[in-house]
């Protein structure tokens, strides 16, 4: 089935009273020709009135405030989204050299995703994976990105815990491991160094339903927190994307939600508050299909957030604690 339920539920919980909590989010699913968004739900607790907008990269954002004293801050996004089928697409033919000879045509317009970030640096340690990616390719420009991406995918061991929402690619590529943020950090890295312009996604991966070691893994990956992957700019087809951690073709069942230089353009949920308590984060993701073998709907098993929804349609510290992606 290709119709998706999203839940996302993230939890705030402070140890004393705060106040004037200002709060953005980037949960709503995109909605354009691979994928649309047949409905979106947000909801907090306390309740809020919010605002939306589109940012300069075409997300969704969602800005909310909660400005009386609370000890708990409560964000619940609920989506249906309908995956296209977009298979058939013929690869990109062009050629490396042949990039090499017209990349000033795209260095200006794609200038956001070729320069270096705080996330991703341009790094010395990169060049090890483009050289060997590069011998390892048929020469064309698809062909040398998805060499990098399998050698990422083989060489870093995917680890909860072993980098933190705010590491840069120097993190993982010192010990070799990471999550998904890290996986696709470092293929932009490799691509921006090779100077093909490279951008990052945030979404979902929705699991498989048969009983295997790779479901097994997806659901580890991708079942119980949002993902991360890459996309890649071919000058014959236009953006194409690369999964580094999951190591298989992007398909319909990644959900794309927001599109950035890095995670620090599409974090799912930032915001700051005025108080001096510390806090705790826990995060709630579920995704499944909408539809059962049968085509039936399937009933949401999440429990509300209390309070008003949000309409879809000058901050202070401490900062609230961000999501790592998964």
């Amino acid at each position: 089935m290709n119709r998706y339920h999203l839940v996302h539920i993230t939890e705030f919980l402070y140890d004393g009273p705060v106040s004037e909590s200002y709060n953005e989010v980037r949960l709503r699913p995109m909605h354009d020709e691979k994928q649309s968004c047949l409905s979106f739900r947000l909801m907090t607790a306390p309740g809020s009135r919010g605002t939306s907008y589109r940012d300069a990269y075409g997300n969704w954002v969602h800005q909310f405030n909660v400005l009386p004293e609370h000890r708990r801050l409560k964000v619940e996004a609920e989506s249906v989204v309908l995956a296209h089928d977009a298979s058939g697409a013929a690869p990109d033919p062009t050629t490396l050299a042949d990039f090499d000879a017209r990349k000033h045509q795209f260095d200006e317009e794609h200038f956001d995703f070729l320069a270096p970030t705080a996330y991703v640096p341009h790094l010395s340690e990169l060049r090890e994976i483009i050289e060997a990616a590069e011998a390892a390719s048929d020469g064309t420009v698809e062909g040398f990105v998805q060499k990098a991406s399998d050698s990422i995918h083989e060489r870093f061991r995917y680890v909860k815990g072993a980098t933190h929402v705010h590491s840069s690619i120097e993190d993982s590529l010192s010990i070799g491991a990471g999550v998904c943020q890290d996986f696709a950090h470092v293929l932009l890295g490799v691509v921006r160094m090779r100077g093909l312009p490279g951008r990052y996604v945030s979404g979902y991966l929705v699991p498989g339903g048969a009983a295997s070691a790779d479901i097994r893994q997806e659901e580890v990956i991708g079942g119980q927190a949002s993902h991360a992957w890459a996309e890649v700019f071919m000058p014959a087809t236009g953006w194409t994307a690369f999964d580094p951690t999951l190591g298989k073709p992007v398909g319909m069942r990644h959900v794309r939600v927001a599109y950035g230089r890095d995670y620090g353009d599409v974090a799912p949920v930032r915001g700051v508050y005025k108080g001096q308590a510390g806090q705790s984060l826990a995060v709630d993701v579920r995704v499944r299909p909408a539809l059962d073998d049968e085509g039936r709907e399937q009933l949401s098993t999440s429990t509300p957030a209390p309070g008003k929804p949000l309409t879809a349609e000058r901050p202070q510290q401490p900062a609230q604690q961000q999501q790592q992606q998964q």
